[in-house]
């Protein structure tokens, strides 16, 4: 059996040799210029359901990380706050035990006024407009008491002067990690002004005020002011430890976070990342292909038997 050659059958196979390369050259193109193995997941059949789920889990563990990112933020000025009180406490502390030392109580009061003043704005911070220690009133300042004189009132009616909840934020770190970020103003100050109150109910009692040299009555009153002021500042320092310990959590699911963005990211370059060096081959070869295809066309032209009968 002979087969039969035409024309129109070599333009045909000529053709579609050249289309065919074409298309593996816009395919190979394709790739070097995106540097990706598709476009969308129906280029990627065999592993969409997998890429699907990576790219998932890849949207909720960026959610996680900008949310851990602010929440360490909100942390760190909490412990700048805090600090602010302990520095406070350990000032009012100090200022008792110079009295004590010099025998004197001239500027007393204005010291223990100022450390006040620190504490309270320490307790009164923000973050992002909203007050850090009040728990679910966040845009209610938690401690209205501006000087000591403010504190004459009976004992037990400094809960007057806290406007906060009792509602203490929390926050998801990841799947499987909750943390307590909130802490609350009467929690961390109620001890602080009772023992201002102290002193400023002695200050205006008989046996006040506290304004030149101590009678045997100031100085035992204040040396028996510093038990309570050596537990105020312990506890100011364990608030400013316990908020620590969860921005090391924080920190430390931080970096897990990261170091589980980027296997992840491995894990789909694997599948959608081209391999540069394939893909470079294969556009060359698709170039020379297009290159032959379109020369044999040419020669194939030039040799038409339409040619031999004119």
């Amino acid at each position: 059996m002979v087969t039969r050659v035409s024309t129109v059958g070599n333009y045909s196979a000529v053709l579609q040799n050249l289309l065919a390369a074409q298309s593996r050259q816009a395919e190979a193109g394709e790739q070097v210029a995106t540097q990706k193995n598709g476009k969308d997941l129906k280029d990627y059949a065999r592993s969409a359901e997998m890429l699907t789920g990576m790219r998932s889990l890849q949207t909720r563990l960026d959610v996680y990380a900008e949310q851990n990112k602010l929440i360490g933020d909100k942390l760190a000025t909490q412990d700048m706050a805090l600090n602010q009180m302990m520095e406070a406490a350990n000032g009012a502390r100090q200022a008792i035990l110079d009295a004590i030392a010099s025998d004197r109580a001239d500027t007393l009061m204005e010291e223990l006024n100022a450390h006040m003043r620190n504490a309270v704005e320490g307790a009164n911070t923000r973050y992002g407009g909203k007050y850090l220690f009040a728990g679910g009133r966040v845009d209610t300042k938690p401690v209205t008491a501006q000087q000591t004189s403010d504190l004459t009132l009976p004992p037990g009616i400094i809960m007057l002067f806290f406007q906060n909840d009792t509602f203490k934020p929390q926050a998801k770190l990841d799947d499987s990690t909750t943390v307590t970020t909130g802490m609350l103003a009467h929690e961390i100050l109620e001890p602080f002004l009772t023992g201002l109150q102290a002193v400023q109910g002695f200050h205006e009692s008989v046996d006040g005020p506290f304004n030149g040299r101590l009678t045997d009555a100031q100085r035992t009153f204040l040396q028996g002011q510093l038990a309570s002021w050596d537990t105020i500042r312990s506890d100011l320092t364990l608030d400013v430890g316990k908020n620590g310990l969860v921005r090391q959590r924080v920190d430390k699911v931080k970096d897990d976070l990261v170091t589980r963005q980027t296997t992840l990211a491995g894990m789909m370059g694997d599948i959608v990342d081209a391999d540069m060096a394939k893909a470079a081959v294969n556009l060359e070869a698709a170039q020379m292909a297009v290159q032959s295809a379109a020369q044999v066309f040419l020669t194939l032209q030039s040799t038409s038997l339409l040619n031999f009968l004119k």
